[in-house]
Parts: structure tokens; sequence; C-alpha cells
């Protein structure tokens, strides 16, 4: 049976037409029903069926840091759902040359039906979004990467039967991966743990709007130094790169710093039986994991990484569509 769009229960606004520059701009109910219909497009796709969805509608990309999954995963998406998808490299537009960010998204908005970008300012998304006629997706900036945690929420989702109550330890950089966590557990009612070396915590102010959000979800947010402590009663173990993109310089300070933060399989032991590693990638072994727990049985990397796919067509096609 084709799948027939709708709303979001008690949706508080149509989400045709809405932008995504973070999980929060979506409630608990819209988040549910992205990763619902992430689920119909994903077990249609592998019986070999298709939903055009986004027939005739052409997403631009623009990129000023490189990629992987966020490129390979909405330029797959879109083509799937029906459309087209056009990759803009900030050196070729004239954005790279002076063009202000308004005018770019004026011009774009008569040529496109949705922006996806990914870049290192979270300012330069939303001037953006706020320009553009046509939704505008953040697919990850310096402070947030919410593609990401919609797919990781679909991934947990699939892996535990549930998002309420689980627990999560993320190990590792308060960075943008944390924000995002952070604002997914307090939407969806999970138990988050953050734990990482002092001087890395995540800023207080995403912390403070992150723990609004657990008062009517039931879930939590604490902050553990002690790996050890942090992984007790764990479902997921989550882990990130400890320098990314523009940090590179910091790399031997890193390393220093969070040396005692490696998930190991020492340290994985220290979980439920079945807790599960996750990772949102690319990955250095050696570094933040060691390669028998990313290789090993209780890694669902993968599993993640497709999961990209399947979220963000549902994105697309409740925004776009």
């Amino acid at each position: 049976m084709p799948i027939q769009l709708k709303e979001a229960p008690n949706s508080t606004k149509p989400l045709a037409g809405r932008d995504f520059l973070t999980l929060g701009d979506f409630t608990k109910e819209e988040i549910h029903y992205l990763l619902q219909l992430a689920e119909q497009l994903k077990a249609k796709r592998k019986n070999g069926e298709e939903e055009a969805l986004l027939k005739g509608k052409t997403l631009g990309m623009i990129f000023e840091k490189a990629s992987t999954r966020t490129r390979v995963s909405f330029e797959a998406g879109i083509y799937q759902l029906g459309g087209n998808g056009i990759f803009l490299s900030t050196k070729d537009l004239q954005i790279g040359r002076g063009e202000s960010i308004a005018d770019t998204a004026k011009v774009l908005s008569g040529y496109l039906d949705g922006i996806m970008i990914r870049t290192f300012s979270q300012e330069m998304v939303e001037q953006l979004a706020e320009n553009a006629s046509i939704p505008v997706i953040n697919g990850l900036t310096d402070l947030y990467h919410p593609c990401q945690v919609l797919a990781d929420l679909l991934t947990i989702k699939e892996q535990k039967g549930a998002l309420k109550g689980i627990n999560v330890t993320y190990i590792g950089d308060g960075n943008n991966m944390a924000n995002s966590i952070m604002v997914g557990a307090g939407l969806m009612g999970i138990n988050l743990t953050i734990c990482t070396p002092n001087g890395y915590f995540p800023k207080e102010v995403e912390v403070e709007n992150a723990k609004k959000l657990t008062a009517s979800s039931g879930g939590s947010i604490n902050f553990e130094q002690e790996p050890e402590m942090a992984v007790t009663d764990a479902d997921i173990i989550y882990t990130d790169v400890w320098a990314s993109m523009g940090q590179e310089e910091e790399q031997k300070k890193r390393i220093e710093a969070f040396h005692q933060h490696q998930v190991t399989p020492k340290l994985l032991s220290l979980a439920k039986p079945d807790a599960s590693f996750m990772h949102c990638l690319p990955a250095h072994r050696g570094e933040e994991v060691a390669a028998e727990v990313i290789d090993g049985t209780q890694s669902i990397v993968f599993q993640q990484a497709e999961n990209r796919l399947h979220a963000q067509k549902a994105l697309m096609a409740a925004i776009m569509g």
C-alpha cells in the first residue's frame, strides 16, 4: 500500500515547509512521526519498492565541510523519493566570493524545493533559513548535528524497541554531537549520561536548554567524569572523534586529555550485557574506540550509518512534500 503523508499527531503546525535547524525545532510527537515514516520507507526499500513522494522536487546541497555519509545519504535519498539533488560547493558558489547569505537564499528559493547545508557556522544556517522561502535542513554545523541524531534515535528504537527510559552514555567531546544528543534525549525521554574530561563539557546554555525538555518527557541528563561509573547500566555507549573538523591542530592536546576515555572491551563489559556501541563515524580506531569494540558483535555503527538514509528521506518527504 502506498504511504500517505499526513501531519504528526498533536503537531503544532504543518510539517510541510518547516526548517530543520536543530531537533528542538520539532516536538516529541513530530519526531515520533518522522521515525515511523522512516521505518515505513526503510521497509519499502528492503522490499525493493520505492515511494516517489518527492517526484519532480529538487534539493540543493551546500557543502563547506567535506562529507561521506551526509552527501551520499541525502543525494541517494532524494533520488529514491523521485526527486533530484544538486551538489553545491561553497568554493563554486558566488557565496565563496562574497555574495551575501540573504541573497543566496533568495536566489536558490526560486530554483529549488529545499536546501541542505553542511557548514561551520550555525549562524550561517539560521541566516539562510531566515531569508529562504523553502525548507532549510542543517546537515551539520559546529554547534549541532540534528540529522545524525534523528538517525540515531531510529537506530536505538530498532535495537532496543523503545526510546523512553533507555540509558545512553555518551563518552567524548562536548561537541555538536553531544549538544544534539542532549536535545534528542530531552525530547524523547532518554536517560543520558555525558562523560567528558574537565574543560570539554558542553556549554552550559546547551545543557540548560536540553534539560528543560526533560520536564515533560521523563528523561534525564546527567554528567560523570569517570567512564567506568558512566557506563553502569548503559543500554547504549556512544562516542565520537576527539578532534572534529577544524580542530586538527588540537589533535595532540586532545589525545592527552581524552586518553582515559577510550571505549575499550573492558569498559563495554561494565555496561549491560546486551549493550550496543554507537559512533557517528568516521572513527579513529585506537583513539576514541578500540578496534575490538567497533568491529565487534555489539557494534551497530553501520546500521546507524545506513539509517541516515532512511531518517533523512522521512524528513525530506515531510517538509518538502
